[in-house]
C-alpha cells in the first residue's frame, strides 16, 4: 500500500506489482489478483461482484449494471464507465485514473480510501453517495452533474470542473473546495456549510449568495 494526501486529506491506495497479477479476459465469478487490459465488457450485469488487488487498463464497461458488491485495492486506469448504473457497491483502497463516468448513476455507493483522478462525470448522477472514509477528486470534470443526498463530509476537491453541478440536500462539511471555479455551482448555500474554501474563491461565493437570494444589485 502506498499513501498520498490532497490538500488535508490522506489516502491509502494500492500498490500492485504486474509480475503479481495473472492476466485475465473473463469476469468469472470474481477476479483477484488480475492485470485486465483493452477487455471489453459493455452492457454486463454484475451482482454482488467482488474485484481485489486488480489492475484494469483501458477497458469498456459502459453501459454497464453493478448490483451491490465490492472494490478493494484496485487500480483503474483509462477505463470507460459512461451510462453504467452502480448500485450498493463499495469502493475502497481504489485509485482511478483518466477513467470516464459520462451519464453513470451512483446509487448507495460507499467510499473509503479511493482518489479519482483526471475523469470525467460530466451529466453524471450520485444518489445517497457516501464517504466513509478518506475521498478526493482531482483534475476532474464534474461539468452538469447532479449529487442528491450525499453525505461526502470531509473530501478533497481540487482543480475541477464544477460548472453546472448541482447539489440537493448533500452534507459536505470539512470538504475541501480550494483550486475550484465555484461560480458554476448549482446549490442552496445550505449545502456549503463547513466547506473550506480559498481567499480568491470569495467573489465567486458572493455570487453565488447572490443569485441564491435573488438579490438585485445597484451601482446608482
Amino acid at each position: 500500500m502506498r499513501t498520498t494526501t490532497i490538500g488535508d486529506v490522506r489516502i491509502l491506495l494500492p500498490d500492485l506489482d504486474p509480475d503479481d497479477l495473472d492476466s485475465v479476459t473473463e469476469l468469472g465469478n470474481g477476479l483477484t489478483e488480475a492485470l485486465v487490459e483493452g477487455t471489453s465488457w459493455h452492457g454486463v450485469r454484475l451482482e454482488d461482484f467482488c474485484m481485489r488487488s486488480s489492475r484494469i487498463i483501458g477497458g469498456d464497461l459502459s453501459e454497464s449494471t453493478w448490483e451491490a458488491g465490492r472494490l478493494h485495492g484496485c487500480e483503474i486506469t483509462r477505463t470507460d464507465f459512461s451510462g453504467a448504473r452502480l448500485t450498493g457497491t463499495t469502493i475502497d483502497r481504489c485509485a482511478i485514473t483518466g477513467a470516464r463516468f459520462t451519464g453513470t448513476i451512483l446509487t448507495d455507493v460507499r467510499l473509503k480510501d479511493v482518489l479519482f483522478d483526471g475523469c470525467r462525470f460530466d451529466y453524471a448522477t450520485f444518489q445517497r453517495v457516501t464517504a466513509i472514509g478518506s475521498v478526493a477528486f482531482t483534475d476532474c470534470a464534474l461539468t452538469n452533474a447532479t449529487w442528491s443526498t450525499c453525505r461526502l463530509p470531509g473530501i478533497a476537491l481540487r482543480s475541477c470542473g464544477l460548472d453546472g453541478l448541482e447539489l440537493d440536500s448533500c452534507h459536505l462539511n470539512g470538504a475541501d473546495l480550494r483550486s475550484n471555479r465555484i461560480h458554476g455551482l448549482k446549490t442552496p448555500l445550505d449545502n456549503l456549510h463547513g466547506v473550506t474554501l480559498a481567499d480568491d474563491q470569495l467573489p465567486d461565493l458572493t455570487q453565488l449568495a447572490v443569485d441564491a437570494l435573488g438579490l438585485i444589485v445597484r451601482h446608482d
